[in-house]
């Protein structure tokens, strides 16, 4: 009797996925479906694109996306963040398709069905793919926590909370009142 086989999944299966309003992450060769996000998500990911993306337009740092947008770290590994920033040194990283390498900064804003994988295994596998900067944004208690990369993997460098202004070290000058994200 043959025993049935796992299935592997590659980072490219992320590109010929359904257009069905979900979203695909390939994780470890591991197939993830999310369901579409709630408002709450969507305004808070709008705000802060709202921060960065003329911030870094006018400076001609380089380029910001928010999803849905592809990300191919290798082969096992393709995912789309919520928003993600490639400096203008790294621009070869973005295709037709979408980003094929890691990004200077991965941004996941938590939902129910999201909060465990964005702490974890994204949050390994961001990491050992060398993304520099990764942020997580809370709905739940309405915070961002802004990680950066050192050697032994993710180092948290602070947690905004409620009446806090984050002011991010990798956008000298670009201050962003946590409060704003969930107004």
């Amino acid at each position: 009797m043959a025993l049935p086989r796992q299935i592997r999944f590659k980072a490219t299966d992320i590109w010929d996925t359904p257009d069905n309003g979900k979203r695909y992450d390939v994780i470890d060769a591991q197939l993830y479906v999310t369901p579409p996000p709630i408002p709450e998500h969507q305004g808070a990911l709008g705000v802060l694109f709202s921060y960065i993306g003329p911030y870094v337009r006018v400076r001609q740092l380089g380029r910001v996306y928010f999803a849905p947008i592809g990300v191919v770290l290798d082969d096992e590994n393709g995912v789309q963040p919520d928003l993600v920033y490639i400096s203008g040194e790294r621009l070869d990283l973005i295709s037709r398709r979408g980003i094929e390498g890691a990004p200077d900064l991965v941004v996941e804003v938590l939902s129910s069905s999201t909060r465990a994988r964005d702490r974890g295994i994204k949050l390994r596998r961001y990491a050992a793919s060398g993304v520099p900067n990764y942020w997580i944004v809370d709905p739940r208690s309405r915070a961002l926590e802004a990680y950066h990369l050192t050697e032994q993997g993710y180092e948290l460098s602070g947690i905004l909370g409620p009446g806090s202004t984050f002011r991010p070290e990798l956008f000298p000058g670009l201050e962003i009142p946590i409060d704003e994200l969930w107004e």
